[in-house]
């Protein structure tokens, strides 16, 4: 029994946490227009 009383009360306390960060909403700013450009490396041997 009281394994089912902890793991309810670790259940409210994360459905809280989620609710609550998504209540917060996005944080104020932007983002670049810019894309970010990335390239991978080249393969050892070939060049």
């Amino acid at each position: 029994m009281r394994a089912l009383a902890a793991a309810a009360i670790g259940l409210a306390a994360a459905l809280a946490l989620a609710f609550g960060v998504t209540a917060a909403g996005q944080p104020e700013g932007r983002t670049s227009p810019k894309p970010l450009l990335t390239t991978a490396p080249t393969a050892p041997g070939q060049e």
